[in-house]
């Protein structure tokens, strides 16, 4: 099983005309994804290489194709109003990749969305995929900009702050010759949709997945809840790593959520966390995979 998306999964892409989304969606298609739409305003008509049907809005573009699921690649400043499309339609999952969207629109997103039958991954993320059974675990449901070559079919979950330590993740684990049910990747902006403890959640819940790597960064305290949660409710195992354990306090590091302030969010405060609740630390990222397979 999976948590999330399955193969079977129809997904629309918001932004499918612009470069980026043009590439991700032909790597998606290429994997096996079920794209059955693109989305873009004053373009409905038209198609993406030939098969897929373009749609002037998210609500036309489900009530043709049947879509549940929107990979959103549209700028930052129309990024918002792009979720909230999908929310209004009631798509079960948005997705969305888009890097830089003004905390006050994310913060009118998340008030928005209360209530909503929707789940929102990212904003600023890689996105989701899982794994199918095909060469290269092809056939399976890549949403998003992961690389899906790196991916194997099999049983334990990741979930990540960090796009590139998401791949590292996968990484080890497949050239170790260990598949995974699902891997999600939630996103270093400090308002986002999903948390860890969502997905840890989800992965408990799910009879497929045997083993879980949660990686997490600096500022906020969403590490730290999932950890309590951890402790006392997780019939898995899990593994963790901490980045960005040298960064100087009160300086921003890449992603918007990795900041320090007043002493709370340090890599030392949250290492401790996973450590009280039996989460195997990995040192350093090359011993995210090998940390979780010693505790299995």
């Amino acid at each position: 099983m999976s948590i999330l998306v399955t193969p079977q999964t129809r997904v629309l892409v918001q932004g499918i005309t612009g470069a980026f989304g043009a590439r991700h969606t032909q790597l998606s298609l290429a994997y096996g994804t079920q794209i059955v739409a693109g989305v873009t305003p004053g373009k409905g008509g038209q198609k993406f290489e030939d098969t897929v049907p373009i749609f002037d809005t998210v609500e036309q573009a489900m009530k043709e194709t049947g879509a549940t699921a929107s990979a959103i690649f549209v700028p930052p400043g129309f990024a918002a109003d792009a979720i909230l499309e999908g929310v209004a339609a009631g798509l079960d999952l948005v997705v969305c990749i888009t890097e830089g969207i003004p905390v006050s629109d994310m913060i009118k997103v998340k008030r928005a969305m209360t209530g909503s039958r929707t789940r929102l991954i990212g904003p600023n993320c890689p996105g989701i995929v899982t794994p199918g059974e095909g060469k290269d675990s092809s056939g399976g449901c890549r949403m998003g900009i992961s690389p899906g070559y790196i991916h194997k079919q099999g049983n334990i979950g990741v979930v990540s702050r960090s796009g590139t330590l998401t791949y590292e993740a996968v990484w080890q684990l497949t050239s170790l010759g260990v598949g995974q049910s699902t891997c999600v990747g939630i996103g270093g902006d400090p308002v986002n949709g999903t948390s860890h403890l969502d997905v840890i959640k989800m992965f408990n819940d799910d009879p497929e997945t045997h083993g879980i790597i949660m990686i997490g960064e600096i500022g906020g305290s969403a590490e730290e809840e999932a950890a309590e949660w951890i402790k006392s409710n997780c019939r898995k195992p899990v593994a963790g790593f901490i980045a960005g354990a040298t960064a100087p306090p009160g300086r921003r590091m890449g992603h918007a959520g990795a900041i320090v302030s007043g002493g709370k969010g340090t890599a030392a405060a949250k290492i401790e966390a996973f450590k009280a609740a039996g989460i195997g630390v990995a040192e350093t990222p090359s011993e995210m995979a090998s940390t979780l397979l010693k505790m299995m």
